[in-house]
C-alpha cells in the first residue's frame, strides 16, 4: 500500500558549489525522507573558497515559483533561507499570507561561511518587521542574532537567552540561537519560547568543513515538522543529524576551502 510522502519547500538561494542553500536543503530533505520542492531567490557563483557573484531572481518570478508550488503540492513545512533584497522579502510575505503554511522555519542568512555578505543592509529592517512575524521559528547564529537586535554578539549563555527573548518580541513564537560561532568544547544551541529556554549542547568538531551547516539545520527542522514532529523534537533530531553530518564531513574532501558537511553520512557508511 502506497504512503504519501511529506513535502517541504525551501525558499533560498542556489549555491553553485553544492554545499549550502537550495542544494543543501534538498539534500537534507532527501536524507531525512521528505520530498523537497524549491523556490530560488538568487543564483550565486560560489564554491568552497567564497562567493564571487550574486544574481537576484526578479520578484515577479519568485512569486511565479511560489504560486506554482503552493497551488499544486501539499506543502507541510517551509524553510526560508537567503532573501537578499526587500522586494524578494515582500514577495515571500505575500505568498505566506495567501497560502498559510502550517510551519515556517526562517534562517536569516546574512553572511556565508567564507565571510561574504549575502543580505543587503536595506533588507534587514524588512526582515525584522515583515518576515520574522510570519515565521514559526527563526534560527539565527550568534552574529545574526546580534545584527537583528543591533547589538554585539552574546558572550555568555545568559546573554544568549536574553537575546533570544528579545527576538521573540519581534513577533515569532520560537527562536533557536545557534552556538556554532562560540568557543569551548561544546557547541550549545538554545531553543527559546515564551514558556522556556532549552539548552541543546553537542561536542564541537574541529573541522573546517562546515559549509552549509546553518542551511542544513534549518531544513532538517523543516523536515521534522513536515513529518508531524512537535517543534522541540524536530529541533533535537535536526541537531543530532547535523552533528553527525559535521563529524563525517572530512570523509568527503570536497574543494580547497570550507568543504560541505556530509548530508548522506548514514547512507554512505551503510553502503
Amino acid at each position: 500500500m502506497s504512503k504519501t510522502i511529506p513535502i517541504a519547500l525551501t525558499i533560498a538561494g542556489s549555491d553553485s558549489g553544492g554545499g549550502a542553500g537550495i542544494q543543501a536543503d534538498l539534500k537534507t530533505f532527501s536524507a531525512l525522507g521528505v520530498y523537497g520542492a524549491s523556490v530560488i531567490t538568487a543564483l550565486t557563483a560560489q564554491n568552497t573558497l567564497g562567493v564571487t557573484g550574486i544574481h537576484d531572481t526578479p520578484p515577479d518570478f519568485i512569486t511565479a515559483q511560489l504560486d506554482a508550488v503552493f497551488s499544486d503540492l501539499d506543502i507541510r513545512a517551509v524553510k526560508i533561507g537567503m532573501v537578499s533584497r526587500p522586494a524578494a522579502i515582500l514577495s515571500i510575505v505575500q505568498a505566506l499570507t495567501r497560502y498559510h503554511p502550517s510551519h515556517v522555519v526562517l534562517d536569516p542568512v546574512m553572511v556565508a561561511t567564507s565571510g561574504d555578505r549575502l543580505l543587503a543592509p536595506e533588507a534587514i529592517e524588512l526582515l525584522r518587521a515583515r518576515l520574522i512575524p510570519s515565521a514559526s521559528v527563526i534560527t539565527p547564529n550568534l552574529p545574526e542574532a546580534a545584527v537583528l537586535l543591533d547589538t554585539v554578539p552574546a558572550r555568555s549563555e545568559a546573554e544568549i537567552e536574553a537575546q533570544g527573548k528579545a527576538l521573540l518580541a519581534l513577533g515569532c513564537p520560537a527562536v533557536l540561537i545557534k552556538g556554532g560561532h562560540g568557543e569551548g568544547p561544546e557547541s550549545v544551541d538554545f531553543l527559546i519560547t515564551q514558556q522556556a529556554a532549552l539548552r541543546l549542547p553537542a561536542p564541537r568538531d574541529k573541522t573546517k568543513n562546515t559549509h552549509g551547516t546553518g542551511c542544513s539545520l534549518s531544513s532538517a527542522i523543516a523536515a521534522g515538522l513536515a513529518k508531524g514532529a512537535p517543534l522541540e523534537t524536530a529541533v533535537r533530531d535536526a541537531k543530532a543529524w547535523v552533528s553527525a553530518a559535521i563529524a563525517a564531513a572530512d570523509d568527503l574532501q570536497v574543494g580547497k576551502g570550507h568543504g560541505p558537511i556530509h548530508h548522506f553520512h548514514a547512507l554512505y557508511r551503510g553502503a
